[in-house]
């Protein structure tokens, strides 16, 4: 299963490596000659080309230009201890509460445990508050640094070894969700011809400060450009329903705004028609916090008309989030519906 693949590979932001050449062979592999072009840019972003079909338009087909990002949150090793443990940073924005006794994983395969001091050796106001990162550390079973310093460095990344799997009817839960899905939505739409020119933007350091695609916006331009996303769901019995933002298998959900881009009406009506004419369920993100590559892309050149489509996520920027397989298959068929119907697709109303 390509979410499998994707979701349990290690690609911590800034370290896209391993995903990038995954993509790359990939569609190599199943595509072969239908590839015009594939490179990446000096920031590490991967860029694939594929030719669009049909000339009852003219020569000049539109050209869309598709988005998502390969890094996970993840951590870096800043420093090694005397007696033999590794402290750490995160990478991108993840809660200290939620890595306490959690296993981890580095590139090389060696694990370790995340450690705090023992709840009966706190002192009760230590009990009280969420622990800092400071107060966190990675046993690998060492007893000296001397130890350590032959199997890690300063520098190196540390992800978790969680296992993609179906919890329930439809549910599957794995890491790095955000944005793998949206990576996985990306190389399946490739899988087909449209009346676009279609260029495929698997970006790096998102969780970072949108920091790939910002290296993208200096250089391309298209007519339309698609964000693929995962966003948080909390839709749960102790949030209030206003503040669900979105909700597991309620299918793909359309930005209206959040804290880089306000998402143009005319598009965001063209994606509800397109929703409704073909029978897929399309909800909207109730909340405008956050940001993705579309602050960036919108921006490049002339201005970009962007649109962002995103699968509900629980538990997002952890080492277990949650989906449901459906609203990862309608987003797929909504946004191939858009790329099918392109030329009416850009006859939006820009006011």
């Amino acid at each position: 299963m390509l979410l499998k693949e994707l979701s349990e590979l290690n690609g911590v932001s800034g370290n896209e490596k391993t995903v990038r050449d995954f993509i790359l062979e990939h569609l190599k592999d199943r595509l072969q000659d239908n590839l015009n072009s594939c490179r990446t840019d000096q920031i590490g972003n991967l860029l694939i080309e594929r030719k669009g079909v049909g000339k009852e338009f003219g020569e000049n087909l539109p050209k869309v230009l598709v988005c998502a990002h390969m890094d996970e949150i993840g951590l870096m090793i800043t420093e090694i201890t005397a007696d033999g443990y590794l402290k750490f940073q995160t990478v991108g924005g993840i809660e200290p509460g939620i890595l306490i006794a959690k296993t981890v994983v580095f590139d090389s395969g060696l694990q370790g445990v995340i450690g705090l001091k023992a709840v009966h050796l706190q002192k009760t106001e230590e009990r009280k508050k969420i622990p800092d990162i400071e107060d966190l550390y990675i046993d690998i079973g060492a007893s000296s640094k001397a130890e350590v310093e032959n199997v890690v460095k300063l520098g190196d990344y540390v992800t978790f070894p969680t296992v993609f799997e179906e919890i329930g009817s439809g549910l599957y839960k794995g890491k790095a969700l955000d944005d793998r899905v949206g990576c996985a939505a990306v190389i399946e739409l490739l899988e087909q011809d449209y009346p676009c020119d279609l260029t495929a933007v698997f970006t790096v350091q998102e969780e970072v400060g949108l920091r790939g695609s910002k290296v993208v916006s200096n250089y391309l331009q298209a007519d339309l450009a698609l964000v693929v996303e995962a966003t948080g769901a909390a839709d749960f019995t102790e949030s209030e329903r206003e503040n669900w933002i979105v909700t597991l298998g309620n299918g793909p959900a359309c930005s209206l705004m959040d804290s880089a881009t306000v998402y143009r009406p005319g598009l965001v009506q063209k994606v509800m028609a397109a929703a409704a004419k073909n029978n897929i369920p399309l909800q909207f993100r109730q909340g405008a916090a956050a940001a993705n590559d579309a602050g960036n892309i919108h921006q490049a050149g002339i201005g970009i008309p962007t649109i962002t489509l995103s699968v509900p996520c629980r538990n997002i920027h952890t080492m277990s989030s949650i989906i449901c397989l459906k609203d990862y298959q309608h987003c797929i068929q909504l946004l191939q519906c858009i790329l099918n119907d392109i030329h009416d697709f850009l006859n939006f109303n820009i006011s």
